[in-house]
């Protein structure tokens, strides 16, 4: 199937367009939880502002031989520079007048992310002679990314639905709410630094699988996806509904995409499946809402 559809799919997938789709989704995820009716121009803020964040991310880290690298990925996005310079500038426009109709609380929380986004990227820091971005503090990396993820697709949502009205979540259920996306994304993100370990270690990022070993990292994953679990059935406040069951259904999943990726080195496997979990949760709570 991958050879028929290839072109395509190295567009969506490489162009990190599909990436973009999962925070669009995770949007929408936040607010069926929330029980309301999504805003579009959210859901499209964290669509347009992941496709700016990691196009600008990978583009001004541009090795020195592109072409000659064993990732598929890094060739396709330099090999199509201009059209990928041309999606991020796009992003770019298109995030102006999204970002003015957020109300003034998500803004606020937008520049932070913004911060500790480009932070990651920019090597703005220097010690013994060497220019250093916030990825190559020890096992930072991993968990600025699930942070962003986090707080952007649950924070924004949520102040959204302050500005529309009294609508007030208490602080527990929203630190929750909160925690388990963080735990998600840290579990979906181990395989990729797996995946890059020995990469990693050349360029002296410390990552958990480069601290701990590869065994110790899949357990790592696996564990975070225990601990969704276990939250996801103590803090019930619907029930057992729906959403639960697709959730939970997600989450077993996943488990399993993760203990595969220990043979699975394909790169449409990380970027299609793994980072494809993002939109299965909408899609699994969906179906469990027409079955149930």
């Amino acid at each position: 199937m991958i050879k028929h559809f290839q072109r395509p799919l190295d567009f969506l997938l490489f162009s990190n367009i599909f990436i973009s789709l999962g925070a669009f989704a995770q949007a929408l995820v936040s607010y069926r939880l929330l029980g309301f009716a999504p805003s579009w121009s959210v859901a499209a803020f964290l669509f347009f502002s992941t496709l700016l964040t990691y196009n600008f991310s990978i583009l001004i880290q541009k090795p020195k031989n592109p072409e000659n690298s064993e990732y598929r990925r890094v060739r396709w996005i330099f090999r199509n520079y201009k059209l990928n310079v041309a999606i991020t500038g796009l992003a770019g426009l298109a995030l102006v007048p999204l970002f003015l109709s957020l109300n003034f609380k998500a803004q606020l929380l937008n520049v932070f992310l913004a911060v500790l986004s480009f932070g990651y990227a920019l090597p703005l820091f220097k010690s013994k002679g060497r220019k250093f971005g916030l990825r190559n503090i020890p096992a930072v990396k991993l968990f600025m990314i699930a942070l962003v993820w986090a707080l952007s697709s649950v924070c924004l949502p949520y102040f959204e639905l302050q500005s529309r009205g009294n609508f007030v979540l208490p602080s527990v259920d929203l630190l929750i709410l909160i925690l388990k996306r963080f735990l998600f994304v840290v579990a979906i993100t181990i395989p990729f630094d797996i995946r890059d370990m020995f990469q990693d270690a050349m360029f002296e990022l410390k990552t958990i699988p480069t601290i701990f070993g590869e065994r110790k990292a899949y357990l790592f994953c696996q564990t975070m996806l225990a601990v969704y679990l276990v939250l996801l059935f103590l803090f019930q406040n619907k029930g057992f509904n729906s959403d639960f069951f697709g959730l939970m259904l997600t989450v077993m999943l996943t488990g399993w995409l993760i203990f595969k990726s220990k043979w699975e080195r394909n790169e449409y496997y990380y970027f299609f499946y793994l980072d494809g979990t993002l939109i299965l949760q909408l899609v699994m709570m969906v179906l469990m809402g027409w079955v149930l």
